[in-house]
């Protein structure tokens, strides 16, 4: 068991794999595919003990679910949809930025008096006591649409699983409504449909997601935590800039304030005599801050970016192996 590698999930093509790529290479990991862009395995390089898989998004979820990969690159969307009580078997460790999407319920835009799920509820009923049929909802999420439609108390309609174009059911007359994924709405809305006011049921993106119940071997955890911080020092890294200052002549209230007004500290401690200043704030308050010193009587202002910073704070991997410590007490 000592032996067992980590396994981390990667898409295995198009803009998500891409995506996941550059995210993984802003934290200094690139991937290493010896026979190339087929090869279906791969290694990261510099991190011993560690192997990567290349998927498809769904198939990334359902081995995280059976354990069978650490962690991975996938919509939570998928995750909220296939994996029964997912709160409680995996660990979303961090939203990346990319594939963003929205499961909406989107009725046709001809409905002009249904515009949240309570006229719905209403079509439901009117449907049933009329015509003596449920109404009929397209869609590929089964599972997030049965848990939606109950905390808004439907229940008289019937799923028709699709596995085509969703958004062309009602049109075509198999559904009355849908429930499906929409990044601009533009499809939608090409289709003659519309988002009712409270159909959101998931803002989704693309996360790093661990499974709870993998088998985690030492090797595999030594692996994960060197992956996991070098990935939380970029994020921090991203979020925070770097400004010095020739602070000599800044009285020292005036110091402290233009720090406290602006977020920032001294992660290094205060500079010695006649020595520069070097102040790490939230990077949206780096110009403004550069600004309140010179104002204060530095004689100089620079901001630079950060690579990566590790703050020794709590991080990513302490955060799983609490949760997978916790789940095998």
């Amino acid at each position: 068991m000592n032996g067992q590698p980590l396994v981390l999930g990667i898409p295995s093509k198009g803009r998500l794999q891409e995506n996941a790529a550059a995210f993984f290479a802003r934290a200094g990991l690139s991937f290493v595919r010896p026979r190339g862009a087929l090869d279906y395995r791969g290694s990261v390089a510099g991190v011993p003990g560690a192997e990567l898989q290349f998927l498809s998004a769904s198939e990334i979820t359902q081995q995280i679910a059976a354990g069978a990969v650490h962690i991975g690159v996938t919509g939570e969307d998928l995750v909220r949809e296939t994996i029964p009580d997912a709160d409680s078997r995996v660990v979303l460790l961090s939203a990346l930025g990319f594939g963003h999407a929205n499961v909406v319920v989107a009725a046709p835009r001809a409905w002009i008096d249904v515009a949240t799920m309570a006229d719905l509820d209403e079509v439901a009923h009117d449907l049933h006591h009329r015509h003596g049929r449920r109404m009929r909802v397209a869609t590929k999420y089964v599972q997030l649409t049965r848990r939606f439609f109950a905390t808004h108390g439907i229940s008289d309609y019937q799923i028709v699983e699709s596995a085509g174009a969703t958004e062309g059911a009602p049109a075509a007359g198999t559904a009355e409504i849908i429930v499906d994924i929409t990044s601009s709405g533009a499809t939608l809305s090409s289709n003659g449909l519309k988002v009712l006011e409270d159909g959101l049921i998931l803002k989704s993106e693309a996360n790093l997601v661990a499974s709870v119940n993998a088998s985690w071997s030492e090797e595999a955890r030594r692996a994960a935590r060197s992956i996991l911080a070098r990935i939380a020092a970029a994020q921090e890294a991203a979020r925070t800039a770097e400004v010095r200052a020739a602070v000599a002549a800044v009285a020292q209230d005036a110091l402290d304030r233009a720090l406290a007004d602006h977020g920032a500290h001294l992660p290094f401690g205060p500079p010695a005599a006649g020595a520069p200043l070097l102040a790490h704030c939230p990077r949206a308050q780096a110009a403004a801050l550069a600004e309140a010193l010179v104002g204060a009587g530095a004689t100089h202002a620079s901001i630079g970016a950060i690579d990566y910073l590790f703050t020794g704070a709590v991080d990513l991997s302490d955060r799983l192996f609490g949760r997978i410590d916790a789940a095998s007490a």
